[in-house]
């Protein structure tokens, strides 16, 4: 979404306006799922936090300064929601579902069985390595990795500073990196 026009919806919502929040909504469902699903490991417990995030946003719209962008403060407000979540109600990092985006890519005609079994063997080991990262490297690297966001883009929404989020970056990639090696390992 352009952010003049952005920009504009949220000064809308502010002044009570509700049904320009949908605009919003809208634009940042999918990227939002695709954090709050790496953070949270299941699409249930996802969806819920998402929405919990909506509406935490919504309500706290009136005190949004519309001089900052949006989305590192949407993102801040949705990962203390999944953190809360994780906490309260102790739920085991465990992926579920498969990243949509690969899902919506279309078929590679090239592609036969066995390319694609060998897609979803890698995509596994992947999920499987995230899931044994701590807390904080998984989310930097769903932040950075999967959802592209840009170092800064991070540091908002993480609350530290950009040079925190190359280290904790570099140490989160090394530690994948470590899982990865060793699930390997153990396969033939």
């Amino acid at each position: 979404m352009l952010p003049d026009l952005e920009r504009e919806l949220l000064r809308k919502c502010q002044a009570g306006n509700a049904r320009f929040f949908e605009p919003i909504v809208r634009a940042y469902e999918r990227p939002g799922m695709r954090v709050a699903l790496g953070m949270m490991g299941n699409p249930d417990d996802a969806r819920d936090a998402l929405q919990d995030a909506f509406v935490k946003a919504w309500k706290s719209l009136p005190r949004f300064d519309l001089k900052r962008p949006f989305a590192p403060w949407f993102f801040q407000i949705l990962r203390n929601q999944c953190r809360d979540a994780l906490r309260s109600r102790k739920v085991r990092f465990q992926l579920e579902a498969l990243d949509e985006r690969l899902e919506m890519k279309p078929a590679d005609p090239e592609s036969g069985p066995e390319r694609m079994r060998q897609k979803k063997a890698a995509k596994e080991l992947l999920w499987s390595g995230l899931e044994q990262l701590s807390e904080d490297h998984r989310e930097i690297i769903v932040l950075k990795e999967i959802e592209g966001f840009r170092y800064g883009e991070i540091a908002g929404i993480l609350n530290i500073p950009e040079g925190t989020v190359a280290s904790r970056l570099f140490h989160a990639r090394r530690a994948l990196a470590g899982v990865l090696r060793e699930s390997q390992a153990d396969y033939p």
